[in-house]
Parts: structure tokens; sequence; C-alpha cells
């Protein structure tokens, strides 16, 4: 596997091996082993699968509490994939990585624990799978704007899909405001 630092700590592509002939492929997803040689060493305790089509944008999400590390893929269509980090104390504060995560291409990203995140699908469908590493807690989740001009992440699609959570999301200001920064 071929691991590509992003510009932001606790953020990694992962490119997995591909074993493909006439028949289909193989990809190993997950080997504890493996992963905790490139620093994802810590447990994984629920995983969740989402099937969107095209234009659904899912994100920013985080939980104030019991923030999750997410280890993201797709098996089926494509998606951009963002991570933003809203750790205060970190360099790369309100600074965002995206990348596209296909079925053909099987990459995966690692999004460390306190960071907020984000898919938007770009195919027909897409299957999304996550790994993660705390429970999801309901009453500790929150939201950031997807299209916050601080953050200015480039989503690649005008006039996305989006639930009422994330229509209604607080801004990057207000969450800075909620860390009293």
């Amino acid at each position: 596997m071929e691991i590509e630092q992003s510009p932001i700590q606790g953020v990694m592509l992962i490119k997995p091996k591909i074993f493909g002939d006439h028949r289909g492929l193989f990809v190993e997803t997950w080997q504890k082993k493996r992963y905790e040689e490139i620093g994802i060493d810590l447990p994984f305790v629920q995983d969740n699968h989402s099937r969107s089509v095209y234009g659904v944008l899912r994100g920013l999400h985080y939980q104030r509490e019991h923030a999750q590390g997410k280890l993201v893929s797709v098996s089926l269509g494509s998606v951009y994939d963002v991570a933003v980090d809203i750790r205060p104390d970190s360099p790369t504060f309100g600074k965002w990585y995206g990348v596209e995560l296909t079925a053909e291409n099987q990459w995966q990203l690692w999004i460390a624990p306190g960071l907020a995140h984000g898919f938007v699908v770009t195919s027909e469908i897409a299957h999304f799978h996550y790994k993660c590493t705390d429970y999801y807690h309901p009453e500790c989740e929150a939201s950031i704007y997807y299209a916050d001009p601080d953050l200015n992440v480039y989503w690649g699609i005008d006039n996305p899909v989006l639930s009422e959570k994330d229509k209604n999301a607080q801004s990057f200001k207000e969450y800075c405001r909620s860390l009293a920064l």
C-alpha cells in the first residue's frame, strides 16, 4: 500500500494494492498490524455505510465530544471527500483537504479525531463506508456549513442536495466563538 501525507496532520491518503483480473478485483481494506505501522492505532468500534445519489452532500460533520477518527472509502461510484481541521491548537486550523475516492481507485482517507468531515457524490450513485474510532453520539453531533466563505472549500458542484441539518449548520465563525477563540 502507498501512503500520501496531506498538508493537514492527521489526514492521510491510503492507496491499497489492487489485485485484479478478468473476474474482478480484490483489495485488503483493513489489517490491524499494517495500519498500526502507518500510525492508525486507535481501535475501531463502529462501521457505517451510506448510499447516496448524485449531488448529495453530507457534511461538514463532527462530534463536540467523543470525536471520531474515520477511515473512509467508496465501494460503488465516486465522491469528493473533504476533511477540515477544526482543532484550535493545530497549525492548520481552518484548512481543508479534499480528494476523489472511487470504486475504481479503492483509495481510503484517514481522518483523525478532531476534524470535520464531509463528502459530495459525483457519480449517479455511491456507496460510502467509514470505520469509526468512537460511537455515534447524537447529542454531540454538530455541523459546519459546507459553503462557509471563511473555509472556502471547493466542492466542484453547484446546488448540492442537503439535509435540513446541513442546510442550517453553523458558520465557521460560530464554531470559533463556541470555542471562545
